[in-house]
C-alpha cells in the first residue's frame, strides 16, 4: 500500500475541513434546505457512478462502463444551477466515495476526492446564484430566460473547473513532490473543453427539472451523456490495447538483445522531449514515442547468432545487420496506430549527409519523426551504461550532439534536446547486465574505462584501419554513434558496424570475447 506523504495527508484534510464547512449551512436547524430535490440528485449521481465499481455489472455490460469519476460531471452542475451552495455541495458526496478507485490506499483517495468535488460543486453554485441562476431557469409554465441562462451555467462550469483543477494540482504537487509549475501545468487547458460540455448538459439537466415535466424528463439528458461516457470508454480500453502491442514488442527486443534493455523506452522518452520542444501538437506526442519505442523491433527478424556473436562480422552479416530498419518497418506495417511511427522506423540511420541507410536520404528527405528518433537514439546510447562501458556525461554527450548536427544529425533536433535537457534534466539508463556478478558466456566481463563511449547510431564503414586511427576519437562517438572508445585505438561496438581489421580491435593482452563482438549500434 502506497503511503500518503504527510504533506499530502494535511493538504487533504484541509480540504475536507473546507467542504465540511462549505456543507454545513444545509445541515444547521431551520436551513431551508430541499431536501427531495437533494437526496434524488445525490442518489442519481451516486447511481451514475455504481456501475464503474460494481465488476459484475460492468462484465455484463461488457466491460464497457465509463471508468471513473467525471463521467456524470452535468448531474453535479445542474445541482448548482438548482440548489443553495451548501446543498448543492451535498449531492456530490455519496457518489464520490461510491466512484470506482484505481489505486491503494482507497479510504483517502475516495475522501480526497468526496471533498474536492463538493468544494468544486459549492464554488459552482455560487457563481451560478450570483448571476441570478434561479430566475433565469424559470419554473412551471415560466420560460427559462434564454440566452441569459447561458451565463449563470457558463460561470458554473467554468467556476467547478478551475476549483477542480486547482485542488488536483494542490493533490499532485504535495503528493508527488512536484513543483508548483509542473504541478498544474497543462491541467486546465486539458479541463476547459469536457466542463464547457457539461455545463451546457446540466442547464438541460436543470431547466427540464425546473419545466412542467418534472424531475423525470431530465433523466432523458443521461442518455446521450452515457452514451458519449461508453464511446470514452471504448476509446480507452483501444488504447490501452494499443499500448499493450507496443509493450510486447518492446519486450521481445529487449530479450533478444540483452544489452540494450530499457533502451527503448528511454529513447521514446527523449523523442517526445524533442517533439513537445518544437512545439508538436499533443495528438502526434504518442506517435513520436512509439516511433521512439519501437525504433529497433526490426532486430527480431536479426539472427540471434549475430546479435549475439563474438567476435568481428562477416561483410554478409553485416549487411543482415543494415536490414533491422526494413525488418521492422515491414514488421509493424499493417498496425494503423503507429502512423508517421513506421516511416521513423525504417529511417531512423539515415543520415543528413546522406551516408546512412537503408536508402541514402539526405536533409529534408529525411522523415521529420526519423529525425528526432536519430538524435534520441545517439544520445541516450551516449548516455547509458551497458555491460562493457560506461555512460559519458550528458554535457559531454550533448557537446558531440552538437559537433555532428548538420553531417549526421538534424541541428534543428540537436537544438530542441538541448533544450529539453536545460529544463528537464535527464536519467541515464543502466541495463540489467551490469548488475549481474557473472559476465556473457565465454570470458569475464572487463572493468569499463572511463573513456569509453557507447553510442548507437547509423554504422561506421570504413575501408582501412589507418583511416580509422586519423579520425579524432571523441568526435566519431557522436558523428557515428556507432563507436566505442578506448584510449587511442577506436573500436566498434555495433554489429553493423563490427570490423574484421584486427589492427583496429582491441589490444589487451588477455583475450576477452566478449569485448572483440564491438558493438554499439547493435544496442541502438
Amino acid at each position: 500500500m502506497k503511503v500518503i506523504p504527510r504533506a499530502a495527508a494535511v493538504y487533504i484534510c484541509c480540504a475536507l475541513l473546507a467542504a465540511g464547512a462549505c456543507t454545513l449551512p444545509a445541515l444547521r436547524p431551520g436551513a431551508a434546505t430541499p431536501w427531495g430535490t437533494v437526496a434524488l440528485l445525490a442518489a442519481l449521481y451516486a447511481l451514475c457512478e455504481l456501475p464503474a465499481r460494481c465488476r459484475i455489472l460492468g462484465r455484463s455490460l461488457g466491460g464497457s462502463v465509463p471508468m471513473g469519476t467525471g463521467s456524470f460531471f452535468p448531474v453535479l452542475l445542474a445541482s448548482a444551477l438548482l440548489l443553495p451552495p451548501a446543498a448543492a455541495a451535498l449531492t456530490a458526496v455519496p457518489g464520490s466515495l461510491l466512484a470506482r478507485v484505481e489505486e491503494p490506499p482507497a479510504g483517502p483517495r475516495r475522501a480526497w476526492r468526496a471533498a474536492a468535488t463538493a468544494l468544486a460543486v459549492w464554488a459552482a453554485a455560487q457563481a451560478a446564484g450570483a448571476l441570478g441562476s434561479g430566475t433565469a431557469l424559470g419554473h412551471g409554465p415560466a420560460a427559462p430566460d434564454f440566452p441569459y441562462a447561458l451565463l449563470p451555467a457558463g460561470a458554473a462550469a467554468l467556476a467547478f473547473c478551475l476549483a477542480l483543477t486547482a485542488l488536483d494540482g494542490g493533490i499532485r504537487a504535495t503528493a508527488d513532490g512536484l513543483p508548483a509549475g509542473a504541478a498544474w501545468r497543462g491541467l486546465l487547458g486539458r479541463a476547459l473543453a469536457p466542463h464547457a460540455v457539461h455545463g451546457l448538459a446540466g442547464l438541460m439537466m436543470a431547466v427540464l427539472w425546473r419545466s412542467s415535466y418534472g424531475p423525470a424528463a431530465a433523466l432523458f439528458v443521461l442518455l446521450p451523456m452515457y452514451i458519449s461516457c461508453w464511446v470514452f470508454a471504448q476509446y480507452h480500453r483501444e488504447r490501452a490495447a494499443h499500448q499493450a502491442t507496443i509493450r510486447a514488442l518492446v519486450q521481445a527486443v529487449d530479450i533478444k538483445d540483452r544489452y540494450t534493455r530499457g533502451h527503448s523506452e528511454r529513447v521514446g522518452h527523449a523523442s517526445v522531449l524533442i517533439a513537445r520542444e518544437l512545439g508538436m501538437a499533443e495528438d502526434r506526442l504518442d506517435v513520436v514515442r512509439f516511433a521512439g519505442i519501437l525504433h529497433d523491433v526490426g532486430k527480431l527478424g536479426v539472427p540471434t547468432r549475430v546479435l549475439r556473436k563474438d567476435g568481428p562480422l562477416t561483410p554478409e552479416e553485416r549487411r543482415v545487420i543494415e536490414l533491422h530498419p526494413e525488418y521492422g518497418h515491414e514488421m509493424v506495417r499493417g498496425i494503423g496506430f503507429l502512423g508517421e511511427a513506421r516511416s521513423a522506423i525504417l529511417h531512423h540511420h539515415e543520415r543528413m549527409d546522406g551516408s546512412g541507410y537503408p536508402y541514402g536520404l539526405h536533409g529534408e528527405q529525411i522523415p521529420e519523426f526519423a529525425r528526432m528518433v536519430a538524435v534520441a537514439d545517439a544520445f541516450d546510447a551516449m548516455t547509458s551504461t551497458r555491460s562493457y562501458s560506461r555512460a559519458r556525461p550528458v554535457p559531454t554527450a550533448v557537446a558531440e550532439l552538437e559537433r555532428c548536427a548538420g553531417s549526421h544529425f538534424d541541428p534543428r533536433m540537436v537544438a530542441a534536446l538541448v533544450r529539453a535537457l536545460d529544463r528537464h534534466g535527464w536519467q541515464t539508463g543502466v541495463t540489467a547486465d551490469e548488475t549481474t556478478a557473472a559476465g556473457p558466456p565465454g570470458g569475464r566481463v572487463p572493468p569499463p574505462r572511463e573513456e569509453s563511449v557507447r553510442t548507437e547510431d547509423p554504422p561506421v564503414r570504413t575501408e582501412a584501419p589507418a583511416a580509422r586511427a586519423a579520425e579524432n576519437p571523441a568526435a566519431r562517438a557522436a558523428e557515428n554513434s556507432d563507436v566505442r572508445t578506448e584510449a587511442p585505438d577506436v573500436r566498434t561496438e555495433d554489429p553493423d558496424v563490427r570490423t574484421e581489421h584486427p589492427d583496429v580491435r582491441t589490444k589487451d593482452p588477455e583475450p576477452r570475447p566478449e569485448d572483440s563482438d564491438v558493438r554499439p549500434k547493435e544496442r541502438a
